[in-house]
């Protein structure tokens, strides 16, 4: 848009809006968010809540994101991004599973005023009470309610529901796509699940049910209270797993997913999972944020400061 002109006439004043809905969001929020992501503010800001509060839509982060990064540096970046709510993997030394070395990274988090509400993804390949046990216990003793987990067979869930019960912790399967031999769409994992404790359920992963062609808003739906976690990501194209990203930039209906998680009284939270660009993800995280504060916006959630 050109810069209007002095002496210009009213009708010269009136210039076409050429940005899209999306362009109009994403401007405004990534100018929020390039100054929310500066130290000096988040530093003035410390101790405020995070932005997803005031929403029914609760954001958080997976740490697969930051994958190639130690725990510290991670922590950095969630100061940066304002972002406290974190689902956690053994993947560096952002959740490690040595009981002492996951004591030290728990003690790091809370010091950040960080908070774990899941874990994974975690692969339970053995149907074994001792191998599962264990990844209940990884989870019970950094207080996390909710599993994610990786490719459990289906014979395994009925061992798995009985550690659910013991331990009263959610277990979320994970879809992987359409390369997923088990678990291709949450559908698959409904079907698996049904009849079973209402602690045993799905974590959505929105790309890869979309390239499964499960319609994501149908899906959440059908999931409803069996639905415990949310990975979110943006693809340019259903069918190419290397079309990631960031939020808002590509065709995923973040709008109606919202609007969705909102209609089935979500109690979770909505994890950015950004798999790409993994030596700099930053800019991807921020800009994916900025979209998503802008679309709760849109829907009319503020954020209390």
């Amino acid at each position: 848009m050109s810069r209007m002109q002095r002496g210009q006439t009213g009708d010269e004043l009136q210039v076409k809006d050429t940005f899209s809905r999306r362009t109009f969001v994403r401007s405004g929020a990534l100018v929020a968010a390039a100054f929310a992501a500066s130290n000096e503010v988040f530093a003035a800001a410390a101790g405020c809540p995070s932005a997803h509060e005031g929403s029914p839509i609760r954001l958080g982060l997976a740490t697969y994101t930051f994958r190639n990064f130690s725990r510290a540096h991670m922590i950095g970046f969630l100061k940066q991004l304002n972002v406290l709510e974190l689902n956690a993997k053994d993947v560096k030394d952002h959740l490690p599973a040595d009981v002492q070395e996951e004591a030290a990274a728990q003690a790091d988090f809370a010091a950040a005023s960080i908070k774990l509400h899941a874990a994974g993804t975690i692969y339970f390949q053995k149907d074994e009470d001792a191998d599962i046990q264990s990844k209940f216990e990884y989870c019970k003793r950094a207080a996390i309610g909710v599993i994610v987990a990786g490719d459990p067979a289906p014979e395994t869930l009925p061992r798995i529901e009985k550690f659910v019960k013991e331990y009263n912790i959610r277990f979320a399967i994970h879809n992987h796509g359409p390369e997923d031999k088990l678990w291709h769409s949450p559908l698959d994992v409904l079907m698996a699940v049904k009849g079973m404790d209402p602690r045993m359920g799905c974590c959505i992963d929105v790309g890869h049910t979309a390239r499964a062609g499960t319609d994501v808003v149908q899906a959440i739906h059908a999931a409803g209270p069996r639905l415990f976690n949310v990975h979110m990501k943006d693809l340019t194209n259903f069918q190419s797993k290397d079309s990631q990203v960031p939020v808002g930039d590509g065709i995923m209906p973040v709008k109606r997913i919202f609007e969705a998680l909102s209609a089935i009284k979500y109690k979770g939270f909505v994890d950015l999972e950004y798999e790409i660009h993994p030596d700099d993800p930053m800019p991807g995280a921020i800009g994916s944020f900025a979209y998503m504060g802008g679309v709760l916006a849109g829907l009319g959630y503020e954020s209390r400061g």
